[in-house]
């Protein structure tokens, strides 16, 4: 078992990940950032390939009053920072999520000319944009978020390290069809950038774990640590293998996470047990 709060790694070929478990401070914005620089920097001294960070990372989830203050474009100064960190670092970055500001936002296509989005923007470690995701499935259960924010319409993949990645986010995970579409798109690995909070650890766990096994794919569950005036997140980021098998994971405090996924795996796996080929739907 993984001590709480430690650092795991699996030493194996293939793409290493790290899973940045950042604690979060309500609308701090650069400090936040700069953990998340720190993190970034930490992974890449460690020989990591691909660093992930949480959702609403800079601004703090629950931190609602402040996502209109606090909204950037895609070529904002954070996504900026850490899109230069993957340059100076030769490390790829999954940034975040951040509150994105839709009207201010001229680099790629969005679902509306203006309003608020919950968005991941994925850098590969020549600082080159691969993919972005926009939260799809806005939480509505005692939380803002559906009033503030505009769902999301695009689902991509992109190549990092010779691995197939899709990205999607936190309240996602209780919508497995979101996956599926993923996997058809060669998704290897799902990462999700999450801010889960206490007491839903059976959720957390479960979801993520189903998500893979179901799809028979590493997803990389990305939790914050910190306490909000409404929540306390539950850390427990998590690498599950195609099996679900749990490959490294922490407590609920701040750590860097970091596994080994390999693409191979998938193949043998989707081989060796073909229930993706057996669907009827």
């Amino acid at each position: 078992m993984t001590p709480p709060n430690a650092a795991s790694e699996v030493s194996a070929e293939g793409l290493t990940i790290a899973l940045a478990q950042l604690e979060i401070e309500a609308g701090h914005v650069e400090a936040n950032v700069d953990r998340a620089l720190e993190a970034v920097e930490r992974a890449a001294a460690r020989g990591v390939d691909l660093v992930a960070l949480p959702e609403l990372f800079n601004v703090g989830y629950f931190a609602f009053d402040c996502y209109a203050r606090d909204a950037e474009p895609i070529t904002g100064e954070t996504v900026t920072r850490l899109q230069q960190a993957a340059i100076d670092y030769d490390i790829a970055v999954l940034a975040g999520t951040i509150v994105e500001d839709l009207a201010a936002t001229d680099a790629v296509e969005t679902p509306a000319d203006e309003g608020l989005a919950n968005t991941a923007v994925l850098f590969d470690a020549d600082g080159t944009r691969q993919l972005v995701y926009r939260k799809h499935h806005l939480f509505g259960y005692e939380s803002a978020e559906s009033e503030l924010l505009v769902p999301g319409e695009r689902l991509e993949t992109a190549t990092i390290g010779g691995v197939t990645v899709g990205v999607t986010t936190c309240y996602d995970l209780r919508f497995p069809e979101l996956y599926r579409q993923l996997v058809d798109a060669g998704a290897e690995l799902i990462l999700v950038p999450s801010a889960w909070p206490y007491p839903r650890i059976e959720h957390w766990q479960t979801l993520s774990r189903a998500r893979a096994i179901e799809n028979q794919c590493y997803v990389a569950a990305i939790n914050g640590a910190g306490e909000f005036e409404a929540a306390t997140l539950l850390g427990r980021s998590t690498v599950y293998d195609p099996w679900g098998v749990t490959l490294a994971s922490s407590g609920d405090g701040p750590t860097l996470v970091t596994a080994t996924v390999d693409p191979e795996t998938v193949a043998d796996v989707r081989a060796d047990f073909p229930a993706l080929r057996d669907r009827r739907l």
